[in-house]
């Protein structure tokens, strides 16, 4: 058990949400086992995706960017946990690490942000928009191509910032992270997933660990999430089977209705020319094989190509 002697040492990412989750995920351990603060050490540490801000994530080779530096920390024992958002986790963990638990998930769905409009609808013919998420990109050219899309990097704060600016008239941030940081005062549209599917696994928070640390998984084991963790089982299945990366618009949303789970995906061109949907049910446990079942038919009604056509 960690002590003021020998905290337990939490990494994560530097950004204030990241950090928020780190503080959420050692405030629920300290909850779980009546441990002071003093047991726990958060441990901020500067990834290639957070110091390389000018060119977009898929041009940098894709999600393995926020993770990379904190898992080395984790394999040298330098760590003892890592809090990751799971939407920027790669779907192959590094060899002998681990997923141990999921916190509680927050609200999935994209918001719409902008100072001025309301709504994607209300956005005038030829408007900017700014994202760095080739989904988010894909999906608004898909439903409104008179927009103009622009690269948009940064955290959260930076990503604001830049509409006041005026770089962009809207962006897209994810709800999840809104509430986290207790930001009500941002305007912004949650979209329902209806409307725009969220990416795989947004707004679940998942805790990683070294595979054979048992003590460790031990302590993290009574703030896992079941019902996260079902959800993401199937979503994650999904994108791996697709082989989803940086550079592939996919969109995937698994929902539970007492024991069975309903998941819906879809894979867009870049340019948002043409996408693919389906959706499945089944039982909740069974996740990670509907996961790759529906990956399988949506490749299956794409053909050859698809996911690299512009």
């Amino acid at each position: 058990m960690p002590s003021p002697d020998a905290p337990l040492k939490i990494g994560t990412r530097g950004s204030p949400l990241a950090l928020a989750q780190a503080f959420e995920t050692r405030d629920r351990l300290m909850a779980a086992h009546g441990l002071p603060e003093a047991a726990f050490e958060i441990v901020a540490i500067s990834t290639t995706g957070d110091r390389v801000q000018d060119r977009a994530l898929s041009a940098l080779g894709g999600k393995g960017l926020f993770t990379k530096e904190i898992e080395e920390g984790l394999a040298s024992g330098a760590l003892h946990i890592a809090v990751h958002s799971m939407k920027d986790m790669p779907t192959q963990l590094p060899e002998g690490l681990a997923m141990g638990a999921y916190l509680p998930r927050e609200d999935p769905r994209d918001a719409f942000v902008s100072l001025a409009h309301r709504s994607i609808l209300d956005l005038p013919q030829g408007a900017i928009v700014g994202t760095s998420s080739l989904r988010r990109r894909a999906q608004l050219a898909h439903r409104r191509p008179d927009l103009k899309l622009v690269e948009f990097r940064g955290n959260l704060q930076t990503r604001l910032r830049k509409l006041e600016d005026g770089v962009a008239t809207g962006t897209f941030l994810a709800m999840a992270g809104l509430n986290r940081m207790g930001m009500t005062d941002v305007p912004r549209a949650a979209i329902a997933p209806e409307e725009m599917l969220p990416a795989v696994a947004q707004g679940a928070i998942g805790i990683e660990l070294r595979a054979d640390d048992a003590a460790t998984a031990a302590l993290i084991a009574p703030i896992h999430d079941r019902d996260t963790g079902l959800r993401l089982a199937a979503e994650r299945a999904f994108l791996a089977t697709l082989d989803g990366s940086c550079q592939t618009p996919i969109a995937g949303f698994a929902e539970l209705v007492g024991d069975r789970l309903r998941l819906r995906g879809e894979i867009l061109r870049p340019d948002g020319s043409a996408v693919i949907r389906g959706e499945t049910e089944g039982a909740a446990d069974d996740g990670a094989a509907l996961g790759a079942a529906l990956a399988h038919e949506l490749l299956g009604q794409a053909g050859p190509g698809f996911l690299a056509g512009h």
